[in-house]
């Protein structure tokens, strides 16, 4: 057992040295800019020793005691066997996560795991290749560990009086190691960050260590306030109110953020209201808000709506898009509440209040919505039906993510159609501009390869051309407010702590009455919900902290990005990372092609930093308190 024990720790160390470095060196440029390979080698070996002593205790503390025999040595063998191969597949599937996520594997691993059958499907459609050479991979790492792993090696026999001396003296090596250090805390993660590139910091980890490091994490619901400095509740809801424009007590002291808002628009009776969330649409793709002209028809239709050039997304999934849009709760460190458990009934959305006043509210989307827990979330907080794929009528194309963006839009133009004079919300959302980037023949001139982001954000910008140029000869136009707005870009990424230009995004109301707007002021996914309230002419009671943009201009944007917290106001941004002092950059936007810029200023703002964190902790603890309801 020590000698399989030893074997296992050297060529696991082999392993993950020669990944790192691999790694490294496909990210040299990042690596070099923040201070080399030293502190990156040095973190991860302590990482990496920190996982292995947890690993190899159970068969190393007990080897002086039966290691000379037959069946331990077997059953020490399959044990190495098993976790070598958790290594290899772990590191064989960090290149690729990388890619798509800038970051090492985490808890996307656990939530992807949740929906085999879609997530199968996008990477056998989509990475067919890697997928082949990583089993190719695979299979080679499964027959080195047969050799490096041996079922009959045995130790020689120990003494009895030597067996528990050796075993203690293992025991502290094992605990020495799995601590990493010899102060107060053992070592985490925050221990080996080095760099204000996250990405870097995670190269310092090893990816199983990275997993389960987010599953240790997952164990209870993540919380903003174990990451971030403490804040007495009465100031945090003092700071979030007046940044709300809230004055005077709450309606209900039961729940702090309930308010009255008075619809700035009067109608005869409130209009309809649909929402279209496109899914990772980020500004970078988008002509008219400095990208890169894929988006003709969203150009052409911000011209003949109110177009928002300065909209920021809260953060980088899609749940987060629907967390934000549907329910105007703030960003937290935590899942995106379509996903927690308290937020599965009851809590606040656009449908519960719509709800109130004779609305009928319906989800549409061409996937299974069951993917993230979105039928059970909408249902249970005020939805009355789910239009999903199993639904549709003859879907002229379906992809691995279910039937395309003209599909969902003609699936939609029928409700609307039907409905009538009836009082209806309906949220639809897109499937096709995402991996493997599958949509019909014939309805776009692919530019390069045809299975690509940019053509398949071209597609949807057609489906959505498409939609409007038919919803206008409707008769539901004239009794329907629009909003188009994204969910997230397709890829954050960056050595910024927060980067910026990776959340902003397209945003566009259009429909009924709605006069053409350039508008440039700062503002966030947070706000659409009391702006559409409004603009429907809804007078209503609500707890959402965004502002009616017919009457205030919120001048903030709030993002999250993984454990940081970015707070844009103004050129602004203050950044709250965990076990970590606040840090205020002077950020200056660019456009595509450009370096957006991010001055450091020294010390951060204490009135910024303090509005920061107020808005960091809010929704973990309205969340906790299951105050974020209609009474």
């Amino acid at each position: 057992m020590r000698r399989l024990t030893l074997r296992f720790i050297l060529a696991v160390l082999a392993l993950l040295t020669l990944s790192r470095l691999g790694l490294a060196f496909w990210q040299w440029d990042r690596v070099q800019a923040a201070g080399g390979l030293g502190p990156l080698l040095i973190g991860g070996l302590r990482i990496d020793v920190c996982l292995l002593s947890m690993v190899i205790a159970l068969p190393a503390v007990f080897s002086p005691w039966f290691g000379h025999r037959a069946w331990a040595a077997r059953a020490t063998a399959w044990w190495f066997r098993v976790w070598w191969m958790l290594y290899v597949l772990l590191e064989v599937s960090t290149p690729q996560f990388i890619a798509e996520y800038d970051t090492r594997p985490n808890r996307l691993y656990f939530i992807y795991l949740l929906n085999p059958k879609e997530v199968g499907a996008m990477l056998w459609q989509g990475y067919k290749g890697v997928l082949l050479a990583a089993l190719v991979v695979l299979l080679v790492a499964a027959w080195l560990s047969v050799r490096l792993f041996p079922t009959r090696v045995r130790d020689p026999f120990m003494p009895w009086w030597k067996r528990p001396l050796a075993s203690l003296l293992i025991l502290a090596l094992v605990v020495l190691g799995a601590r990493g250090t010899l102060e107060h805390r053992p070592i985490n993660p925050a221990k080996v960050a080095y760099s204000s590139d996250s990405l870097m910091n995670a190269l310092a980890l090893n990816s199983l260590y990275s997993v389960f490091d987010a599953a240790y994490r997952m164990r209870d619901e993540r919380s903003s306030a174990a990451m971030y400095p403490k804040m007495a509740v009465d100031e945090m809801n003092a700071i979030v109110h007046a940044k709300a424009g809230m004055d005077g007590p709450p309606l209900d002291p039961r729940y702090p953020s309930l308010h009255e808002q008075k619809a700035s628009v009067r109608r005869d009776k409130p209009l309809n209201l649909v929402i279209i969330l496109q899914e990772s649409l980020g500004a970078q793709y988008v002509g008219s808000l400095g990208g890169r002209d894929l988006t003709p028809n969203i150009d052409r239709l911000g011209k003949e709506g109110w177009m928002f050039h300065r909209a920021y997304a809260t953060g980088t999934r899609s749940v987060r898009g629907i967390e934000a849009v549907t329910a105007g709760f703030l960003p937290s460190v935590a899942d995106a509440v379509v996903k927690l458990p308290r937020s599965q009934t009851g809590f606040f959305t656009l449908a519960q209040v719509l709800g109130k006043h004779g609305y009928q509210s319906r989800f549409v989307y061409g996937g299974e919505a069951h993917f993230d827990n979105m039928r059970a979330f909408f249902l249970g907080n005020g939805f009355n039906e789910v239009v999903d794929r199993p639904k549709f009528v003859n879907p002229v194309f379906e992809g691995s993510w279910g039937a395309s963006d003209e599909d969902m839009f003609n699936q939609v133009d029928r409700l609307l159609r039907a409905d009538g004079d009836k009082p209806v919300f309906t949220l639809a959302f897109s499937v096709s501009n995402h991996s493997p980037w599958e949509y019909p023949a014939g309805r776009i001139q692919p530019v390069g390869d045809p299975a690509s982001v940019d053509n398949t954000v071209r597609y949807a910008d057609w489906a959505l051309g498409q939609f409007f140029d038919k919803a206008r000869q409707a008769p539901y136009w004239n009794n329907t407010v629009f909003l188009v707005i994204a969910d997230h870009d397709s890829r954050v990424y960056g050595s910024i702590p927060v980067p910026v230009r990776h959340f902003q995004i397209p945003a566009l109301i259009l429909g009924a009455g709605i006069a053409p707007r350039q508008d440039e002021r700062l503002v966030s996914q947070i706000d659409m919900g009391p702006t559409l309230l409004s603009l429907i002419g809804l007078d209503n009671v609500n707890p959402m902290l965004g502002a009616d943009l017919t009457q205030r201009d919120p001048n903030r944007a709030l993002m999250q990005y993984a454990d940081n917290f970015g707070y844009l106001q103004g050129d602004k941004l203050l950044v709250l990372e965990p076990a970590k002092a606040p840090r205020e950059f002077r950020y200056r936007a660019a456009p595509v092609g450009q370096d957006e810029t991010y001055e450091p200023v020294e010390p951060a703002d204490e009135a910024l930093s303090k509005e920061a964190l107020a808005h960091a902790l809010w929704a973990s603890w309205v969340y906790r308190e299951e105050k974020y309801r209609l009474p």
